[in-house]
């Protein structure tokens, strides 16, 4: 009997990424496009997990391997790592509130890809210069 793999906050999950954990991200390039990615975590398509852990018969990756899982939310992380604990693994967790909740969390994620950076607000030099008086003669 498989049990449901627990959410972890961001950071738990962070720290067993730190620990050796093996992260992946099942969300799609879209939604990473749009959102940004974690530096360093394996992607792996949701529908397709055998591409990154073989076959459930003949796993290419140990089934004692820890594995935390990362999507936009746990709706989406919830079902992969179920499907990996009904695969034998006995390590995995999912990342409460997703992507959006690791992002605020303050943990490493780059920009959207196409994100305008923040405007630079204008500096002194760059304001109109003062009108000055004339004297009159």
């Amino acid at each position: 009997m498989t049990t449901t793999p627990p959410l972890r906050a961001a950071t738990d999950a962070a720290a067993q990424v730190a620990d050796g954990a093996l992260l992946i991200d099942v969300r799609s390039a879209g939604g990473r496009a749009a959102h940004g990615e974690i530096p360093g975590a394996t992607l792996a398509d949701r529908d397709d997990l055998d591409a990154l852990f073989g076959p459930a018969d003949a796993p290419v990756i140990s089934l004692d391997t820890p594995v935390v899982v990362v999507c936009g939310s746990p709706n989406g992380s919830g079902p992969v790592a179920e499907a990996l604990a009904r695969r034998g693994y006995t390590h995995v967790s999912h990342v409460d509130g997703g992507f959006p909740a690791w992002k605020e969390a303050g943990l490493p994620a780059s920009d959207p890809v196409g994100a305008a950076p923040e405007p630079a607000a204008p500096s002194a030099s760059a304001a109109s210069p003062e009108p000055t008086a004339h004297a009159r003669a």
